[in-house]
Parts: structure tokens; sequence; C-alpha cells
């Protein structure tokens, strides 16, 4: 009797837990089918829609999947080809940069000629721009992000993103120049005068339009001095008054030559002379 007893309750068990597998699957079998409904049955313009007010209430993910669908089930409708691109969008604002690039370059390899293109492209380029970290970070997707707005102002130059991308293209070229300061920084911090000076060199013979030049200029009087070569030191003194002598950064400078018996001015025959003389002429800056 006892063992029918333990029976009964395994078989009660057993048939407990049959049930709610049932109700679970169907519970799935029912959400599967509430999903499906709401794209298999609708039209390109229905799950269009829901994929906007997706995005608009901040969902980027599942907007992106929304308008992925429509691409997918009405591959050659109008609508397909917005849809791709406004992928590319949703992913980027719910900062899946890889998925955005993807779907903005599969958009401008299937519609080059199309009036979205150079939105295309600058979501590629933005999808490398955004993710540009503090300067001490490696600075790879400084020069890509470069590459990629430099395509949108040559390739777009008369679209409403062009103008945005020129703006974002001072900035992460300022930030390039940032990295080399930073650099040079260190090396002087630590003595390494030779090599801080060639960073310097670099910002300022190469970045020369950016917000570092005048402390790299400065920077450069700091060096040459501590190596002993003033007629450097006074040209990049003369080429700093020349260019900012409003900035404090001249001042220091100018403070440190009189302070050492020297003045701003060009001497000697270095690259700096040459600067100082395309200075002169209006071919610098």
């Amino acid at each position: 009797m006892t063992e029918m007893r333990k029976l009964t309750k395994g078989a009660r068990r057993i048939a407990l837990t049959g049930t709610c597998l049932m109700m679970m699957a169907g519970c799935a079998v029912f959400q599967q089918s509430d999903d499906d409904e709401s794209t298999e049955d609708s039209t390109a313009g229905e799950i269009f829609r829901r994929a906007e007010v997706t995005l608009e209430s901040g969902d980027g993910e599942e907007a992106a999947g929304l308008f992925g669908e429509v691409e997918r089930l009405y591959p050659y409708s109008e609508l397909a080809r917005r849809a791709l691109v406004m992928q590319a969008y949703s992913y980027h604002l719910d900062r899946d940069y890889e998925a955005a690039r993807g779907a903005a370059e599969r958009f401008l390899s299937n519609y080059p000629a199309d009036e979205d293109a150079p939105w295309a492209r600058y979501i590629v380029a933005l999808s490398y721009y955004d993710q540009i970290d503090d300067v001490g970070r490696d600075q790879g997707l400084t020069f890509q992000a470069l590459q990629a707005l430099r395509a949108v102002i040559e390739e777009h130059p008369e679209s409403e993103h062009a103008r945005s991308a020129a703006l974002k293209f001072d900035l992460a070229f300022d930030h390039l120049a940032a990295k080399e300061m930073e650099v040079g920084r260190y090396y002087l911090k630590r003595g390494h005068y030779l090599a801080a000076v060639n960073r310097f060199r670099v910002v300022v013979e190469d970045f020369q339009t950016t917000s570092q030049t005048p402390e790299a200029l400065h920077r450069l009087v700091e060096g040459y001095l501590a190596l002993g070569l003033e007629s450097e030191a006074q040209t990049a003194g003369a080429v700093l008054g020349h260019n900012f002598g409003g900035t404090e950064w001249y001042e220091a400078s100018y403070a440190l030559l009189t302070g050492n018996g020297l003045e701003p001015a060009a001497r000697g025959d270095s690259w700096l002379r040459r600067v100082f003389r395309q200075t002169l002429r209006g071919e610098w800056l």
C-alpha cells in the first residue's frame, strides 16, 4: 500500500511536470506566433512605421531589427533601400558601431548613387569618429576617422553632411596633434630633449593649423635651450611671436629667452628658418 502511494505521488509529479512543460511550450509557441504575425503579416509600410516609432522611443537595437525585417520581407520595395540606411543609423544610435558601419557600407555598395548615399558615408565616418578615445590611447581609429570624413567631404561636397564632416575632421586632426604633444611633453619632462624636439617639430610641420601649434613652438624653445641650440630656440620664438604674439605661450617663451640673455629672432639656417621665411611670405598657416 505504501509503495502504491509512492507510485501515485511520483505519477502526480511527472504529470504536473509534463503539464508545466506543455504550458511553457504553448506560451513560447504563442509568443513566436505573435511575433511572426507582427512582421510576416504586415506591409512594408507598417513595419517601417513601427521601426520609426521604436527608434523614437530610444530602442535602437529593436528598431534596427525591424528595419532589417523590411529589407528581408520586401527586398525589392521602395522602402527597402531607406530601411537599410535607417538600420545603419539605428545601430549607430545604439553604439553598435561595427554593425552600423556594416549596414552603411552595404547600402553604399548596393545604392551608390542614391540620395541617401552621403548620409550612409557619413555614418561610416561617425562609426570611427565616435570611438575616438582620450589622447593617451592608440590613435588608429583617429586615422580611420580622418580618412572616412575626408571621403564625405570630397565625394559629397554639396551635401548637408559635408560641413559637419569638415568640422569633425578638424577636431580629429587636432586630436592627433595632441597625441604628438603628449609624447613630446613626456620626453621633455624626462630630459630626452632631442626626442621631445622631434615630436614638437612634427606638430609644427604637419599639424600647423591645429590649436596645438603655439604650445609646440614654445616647447621647441624649451627643448632647444636645453640642448644648447640657442639659434634654433630664438627662431622658434620668432615664429611663435609672428603668428601667436598675443598668447600665453609667446609670453612664456619671451620670458625664457630674455632670461637667458636672448631674444626672439630668426637665426641660423635650420628648418625653423625656412618656416619663418614662409611665415613672412604668408605661406605658413
